[in-house]
């Protein structure tokens, strides 16, 4: 067992460590930066009106003016 990590330790290279820091704060940067970016597109959409297109809305306003696809709560239908 020694001999397995003499070869693929510290004790054969000495920048074993450097090496495995530079590889985790890459990684850790990495996700940090990607949850930066996450945050910003998740508070600012994807773009501009969040990929909302104008007819989509008016559409809605619609649906909603004429109560079109509400669950009727009335007990009839169920």
């Amino acid at each position: 067992l020694s001999s397995v990590t003499g070869q693929i330790g510290p004790n054969y290279d000495p920048l074993f460590y450097d090496v495995m820091l530079y590889i985790f704060g890459t990684m850790m940067f990495s996700i940090f930066l990607l949850g930066i970016i996450g945050y910003w597109v998740r508070v600012h959409g994807w773009s501009y009106k969040d990929n909302r297109e104008r007819w989509i809305d008016e559409l809605d306003g619609h649906f909603e003016n004429e109560g079109i696809g509400l669950i009727p709560d009335n007990g009839k239908y169920w």
